[in-house]
Order: structure tokens, then sequence, then C-alpha cells
């Protein structure tokens, strides 16, 4: 059978003005529920079909590259390096997306031995289910994903065997539906573990051996860049770290009911305008901050790990000054808001030197709430005070209402619990926070709250101790 190229261009030029003009007038907007999930299947299908166009052909590119064609391979032709170039260039898509798409593809990829007999692809079940349309691109990921580091490995009618069921399984039938990709992955990870349990089963010496993170040591406006490979079980537990600093609480989650005549505070239903990367950011940021200060952390000078921010009083008054901190590429210019935000929470060593250098003086400042008052902030605040934000207490850093260098006290009457992320921008973000009879009351910004009304942060145990006076 002869390739159909010709029909196929017809058919895609078809498609094209079919297409165009429904998308561009959103047209598919007028559809009822029932068509729109039926346009949905529809276009599914289709993509189904162009995906497994894409592989076959793919696989067809990166078999005529091989070294076996020569001078005549494909890539030389074209002037192009590798099959990987020769897909990215010619489909436009990322060099990632064309080495996952050959990568895939030759596992659907028969081959012609040197006698000239046709050998079946490595995985001939689900070529044949994908060729169809019934096995999504992503389903066949995972199926790969899970048997290709079994060939060689194990015997081809227990590789057969496993693809067999997993094809099956994600194409469903009459008696079961085809099961999510979810699933499918972990029947593939069963399989994996029941035919190669050494294989399947983690390297831990090369993970040992492999395992780093790197600091880069050049500033590019404000950002320095952290890579490396972490381990499974720390890249776990981090995972859960940050998902604990960024869920809601439980006791925020689920209905609330409040009286009809309350009025309340409209910033508690702004949306966060931090992307997911940038709040992951932040929850390390309290991560390390919490670290730092834990007991079981070590000690560097008989101190907890400590963050050295340097400037001077000129600098810290000013809007625009400039601080410095101390890292292992040397001093970092930060702005001197950051010193203002270290030296909220922190202590103040202040060093007065002569003009040669020479220390005339040392005054050290605490201004660190104590264990007792930080309890006792954490039972009041419950968490971050801004309408809205569910940092829990734990995570929080103790704000001075009235600033320290202003005369402002260190006591639970002048602290209230801030997140890393509103602590660090509460001077720029438009916020305001007083004390009224010894309870915190905010203020949002004009944009969020026209009138800028004071409000009381909807704290679990305010509504107890509300509903305890009035019992």
């Amino acid at each position: 059978m002869n390739f159909p190229l010709a029909d196929l261009r017809s058919v895609a030029d078809l498609l094209g003005d079919t297409l165009a003009v429904a998308l561009g007038s959103e047209a598919y907007r007028a559809l009822s529920h029932r068509e729109l999930v039926d346009a949905v299947g529809v276009i599914e299908r289709l993509g189904r079909i162009t995906d497994a166009a894409r592989l076959a052909l793919a696989g067809d590119v990166g078999r005529r590259a091989d070294s076996e064609f020569g001078d005549d391979a494909i890539t030389a032709q074209f002037g192009c390096a590798s099959a990987q170039e020769l897909v990215e260039r010619t489909t436009l898509v990322s060099s990632a997306t064309a080495r996952a798409r050959l990568r895939d593809a030759k596992a659907i990829t028969s081959r012609v031995t040197l006698t000239g007999q046709t050998r079946p692809a490595p995985l001939e079940h689900a070529r044949a289910a994908l060729a169809s349309g019934r096995l999504s691109a992503d389903a066949l990921t995972t199926i790969v994903d899970a048997l290709r580091p079994l060939l060689g490995r194990c015997s081809v009618d227990e590789l057969e065997a496993a693809e067999f069921e997993l094809v099956g399984a994600a194409v469903g039938d009459a008696e079961a539906p085809a099961c999510g990709i979810h699933e499918l992955k972990v029947m593939a990870t069963t399989w994996a573990l029941f035919l190669d349990p050494d294989g399947a089963l983690p390297d831990e010496e090369y993970a040992e051996r492999m395992r780093g993170i790197r600091v880069s040591r050049r500033s590019r406006r404000g950002l320095r860049r952290i890579y490396g490979d972490v381990t499974d079980d720390v890249a776990a537990q981090f995972d859960r770290l940050v998902d604990a600093h960024l869920n809601p609480r439980a006791q925020d989650r689920g209905p609330r009911f409040v009286d009809a005549t309350a009025d309340e505070a409209p910033d508690q239903c702004v949306p966060d305008p931090r992307t997911i990367d940038q709040k992951r950011h932040d929850a390390f940021a309290s991560i390390l901050s919490a670290a730092a200060g834990a007991a079981e952390t070590p000690t560097l000078g008989g101190a907890a790990p400590t963050l050295i921010v340097t400037t001077t009083e000129h600098d810290l008054a000013e809007p625009n000054g400039v601080a410095f901190v101390e890292s292992a590429a040397g001093p970092v210019p930060v702005p001197a808001s950051f010193a203002r935000h270290v030296g909220c929470h922190g202590t103040i060593h202040r060093l007065t030197l002569a003009a040669n250098g020479a220390i005339k003086a040392l005054h050290v400042e605490d201004r660190v709430f104590n264990h007792w008052q930080r309890k006792a902030i954490g039972a009041r605040d419950g968490g971050c005070v801004i309408p809205g934000c569910t940092v829990p207490a734990a995570w929080c850093e103790v704000h001075h209402v009235i600033d320290w260098a202003k005369g402002g006290p260190t006591s639970v009457d002048n602290g209230v619990l801030l997140c890393w992320h509103h602590h660090r921008g509460i001077e720029t973000s438009g916020r305001e926070i007083r004390m009224v009879d010894g309870m915190p009351q905010v203020r949002p910004p004009g944009w969020v709250d026209p009138q800028r009304q004071w409000r009381e942060p909807n704290r679990l145990l305010l509504t107890e101790l509300r509903r305890a006076r009035s019992a």
C-alpha cells in the first residue's frame, strides 16, 4: 500500500479550514454540555491518530539515521547532526519533545535485519493500539518508561504478557473502561517490580554517588540559581514540607457559615498572585528560617546559623538603601528593605568602626520574641494575620507592629504573625497593621478595598472566644 501523502495534505487543509473559523469565532461556546463533551472526544480521537502518525514517522526517521545507512543516512541528507535535530527543525518542537518522541517511537518501530527480515517492534501490542487511535501517547509513554529498562533482562514472553495487560488496561473494553494514567503507572510499576525486582528498584549506589546540590556564585538581578540532583526520599520530604506550607489549614477547609449582616473582608477572596514556583520559593525560605532556629540544627561558633547582613544607619533608613549579606561567594548586595525585614525578628549587632577600620564599639540589641511570647502570639493569631493567607503559625515570623527602631516593644501586644512572603513585602504592599485591645487589625490596600476598612483576621481561636462569650 502506498502512503497517502497527497491525501493527508488535503485532509490537513480541510481540517485547518474547518476548525480555523470555528476556533477563531469561539463558536464552541454555543455548544450544549453534551455537545461540548462530544466535541472534546472527537478532537481527542483526531489527536490520537495524529500522535500515532507522529511517532510512526519519527521512528522511521530514527531508523534511517542509524550508522548502517552511512552517507545515505537521512541526517546527512539534510545536514543535521542527529535524528533529534532533524525532528526538532522539521516540526519546530522543543528539543525535549523531539527527544521524547524519538524515545517512545523506538519502542514501536520495527527493524529490518541484514538478511532482509523484518523484526516486529519491541512493543508490538502498543504499536497496533496506537495506530488504531485507541492508545494515547501519554499511555504509551507510561508503558515505555516501565518496560523499556526490562528489555534484555526478562524473557520475550514475560515482556509480551506485561505489555498485553497494560495495553488492555489503557484502552479498555466492553467489560472494563480504560484506566487513567495514574492507575496505569501503578500497574506498570507493579509489573516491572514483579518481572525484575532488582532492576526496577532505584539504584541506591548510583543515587548516593551522584547526589548533590549547587548554588551558583554569580547573582543575576538579585537571583542565584540552585541546581543538582537529590535522592527520591529527600525529594519526597521536601514535597511534604512544601505541601504543609502551601495547603490551607484544616480549620479553613469546608463550608463556613457567617452572619448575613456581617461585614466580610473583601480581601479574603482575593486570589494569591504568586505563581506555583514563587510559592515553592517562599515555602523554601520559610523552611530555611525554621531550620536555622531549630534546636536540632548544628551551631556555628556556639550559636544558631545566622545570616549576617551588613549596612549603615543611613542606608537602613533610606527607601533605596543598600545592604550586604555574607555568602560563599562573598558579600552580595541586597536592598536595605531586606535588612529591615531580617532586623524585625533578629538580633542587631551595631559595630562602630574608626576611620582606620579599628573597632570602636559593639552594641548588641536583642529584639527576638522569646519562646513563650511566640507561643502566645501563635495561639492568638493561628497563622499569618493577612486575610486570605493560610500559612500556619509554625511557618510564620513574628513582626513588630510598631517598628523596634521606633520604640516598639518586643511584647505580645506589639507582635503579629506574618508568613515570609507577607513579612518581606509589608513595606511595599500597601497593607497596614495595628493593635486594638491586644488584637491585630489589618488594613488592605486600596486596590483590594477602596474603602480601606480595618479588618480583624478571621482566626479560629477568636471565633471560639466570641462564641463562648455569647453563650
